[in-house]
């Protein structure tokens, strides 16, 4: 097992630390490639993606390419998102790849070989997994990523208004299966420091109210910009578990391209504002 200081929850806290608390998506949606100029097409994807990874890849503590955006264009899309994650890790940056994976047995060994061993083609720093076939279904994932200092994000708490039905529906222990969730994660980190790698998804526009969000990991805030969350959301979901939380935004920031120091100036600000409503609520973060 990698030393702790090599770990992927240590190093994005360190990377929080040093850049401030966001993570940015790369989403090459045909809107924003019409947007930015580009066709909806591979070399529309590559050229996108690749500014994204100039702009930010040093500048945000994260960056998170949407592997639906590049799965849509075969194997030829395939192919522009190893590049980019090649990009990202010869920058310097930590990636994130966001494929929500979740199966059983060894499908998820072969999820897991895909995305959370550094030395596979679509290799990241961290991936994203669904827990609905139960959490302990994302075995494979979580040890895989324990053996190489890798990091996965369940998903607990989702912005999109059909996950709240199943969420917060209750167990038969009267947990309800987003507590289930955390409470799974809180306990792959346990004794853990500064962050374990097991970090989870609660969106910024949640009503968290009667979950514990301390997990000992960090916790992705999708749903700012396109989604409606505010910056000034983030206090009010996330309360004592402020410090915690690495806010992710997509468009918001990507539509200031295609120009690299828009890209820069549009993070900037937002991690300002982010770093202004996290840390004056709650315990100070990273």
């Amino acid at each position: 097992m990698p030393d702790v200081a090599e770990l992927f929850g240590a190093r994005l806290h360190a990377a929080v630390r040093r850049h401030g608390p966001l993570c940015v998506g790369i989403d090459p949606h045909p809107s924003l490639l019409a947007g930015w100029g580009l066709g909806d097409e591979p070399a529309g994807v590559e050229r996108f993606s690749r500014t994204v990874v100039e702009a930010l890849a040093d500048r945000v503590a994260l960056l998170k390419p949407q592997s639906a955006y590049f799965e849509r264009h075969g194997a030829r899309g395939i192919a522009v998102l190893e590049r980019v994650l090649a990009d990202i890790r010869a920058a310097g940056g930590l990636v994130l790849l966001d494929a929500k994976r979740g199966d059983i047995g060894s499908t998820v060994q072969a999820y897991a070989d895909a995305y959370l061993d550094p030395a596979a083609p679509l290799g990241s720093d961290a991936v994203t997994a669904s827990p609905y076939l139960g959490f302990e279904s994302l075995r494979p994932l979580l040890d895989s990523s324990q053996r190489h200092g890798t990091g996965v994000f369940v998903l607990a708490l989702t912005s999109n208004p059909e996950g709240w039905e199943l969420q917060h529906a209750r167990t038969a222990g009267h947990r309800s299966v987003a507590g289930t969730i955390l409470a799974g994660a809180r306990e792959e980190n346990s004794g853990t420091l500064p962050w374990g790698s097991v970090g989870v998804v609660v969106g910024a526009t949640v009503d968290a109210a009667g979950e514990d969000l301390h997990v000992g990991g960090p916790l992705l805030a999708p749903g700012l910009g396109e989604q409606g969350g505010t910056p000034a959301d983030l206090g009010r979901v996330f309360g004592e578990a402020a410090g915690d939380v690495v806010p992710s935004t997509s468009r918001q920031v990507l539509r200031a391209g295609p120009g690299v120091r828009e890209l820069r100036d549009a993070a900037a600000r937002l991690v300002d504002e982010c770093r202004t409503f996290l840390h004056g609520t709650g315990r100070r973060g990273p």
